[in-house]
């Protein structure tokens, strides 16, 4: 059984029953305790769930900072609709990210995890697929969100004549997802301490 799998059957274990032991779930599911608490993980983070001791209980409400449609997933700063960067998971939520930045990271901790990712061309504040974007890096131009900075673009010719007058580098969708990553791992960054 694959974690995503894992963890819908958590879901609606506890769903079903309000509450209970991690060895109850590891012995429903047929994994080990280790495995149930990695899995419980993202279902703690998005507020479904509440840790206690031995186990865990459905929350009464969402208890995630981060239901807050305004505040970016990762590093909590206030969302600005020109820069944000939204991704759409299975279970039919839609976690947003401030700026592409932010966005990139939490792409690279959901791995598969995720259905779609979209972000605004920079240029023309359209709505673009973020896999199919292109990223610029390290430019001289400051939008005053999360460092290093990372601006995107749908079509690459713009991404390079963006860099030709401003600086900066290209980055295809997963080189700039490995590259951001690279850049702030062990480093004191906004994100660091989330990664």
């Amino acid at each position: 059984m694959l974690p995503i799998e894992r963890q819908k059957r958590i879901k609606e274990l506890i769903l079903d029953r309000h509450n209970m032991r991690i060895s109850e779930l590891s012995n429903e599911i047929g994994v080990s305790e280790m495995t149930i608490h990695r899995d419980l993980k993202p279902l703690i983070e998005e507020g479904i769930v509440i840790k206690t001791f031995g186990g865990v209980t459905l929350a009464s409400k969402p208890t995630s900072k981060h239901n807050a449609s305004d505040e970016c997933i990762l590093c909590s700063r206030k969302v600005n609709e020109r820069l944000a960067y939204r991704l759409f998971l299975p279970n039919n939520t839609i976690e947003m990210a401030c700026c592409a930045h932010c966005g990139l990271l939490r792409s690279r901790q959901l791995g598969n995890d995720h259905i779609q990712a979209i972000c605004p061309d920079f240029l023309r504040q359209t709505t673009i697929s973020a896999k199919v974007a292109w990223y610029v890096m390290d430019t001289s131009i400051h939008i005053g969100c999360c460092h290093p900075q990372i601006l995107t673009f749908e079509w690459k010719e713009h991404a390079d004549k963006f860099v030709k007058g401003f600086g900066g580098k290209v980055y295809s969708f997963s080189e700039a997802m490995e590259s951001i990553f690279e850049k702030i791992n062990g480093k004191d960054s906004c994100c660091s301490k989330q990664l």
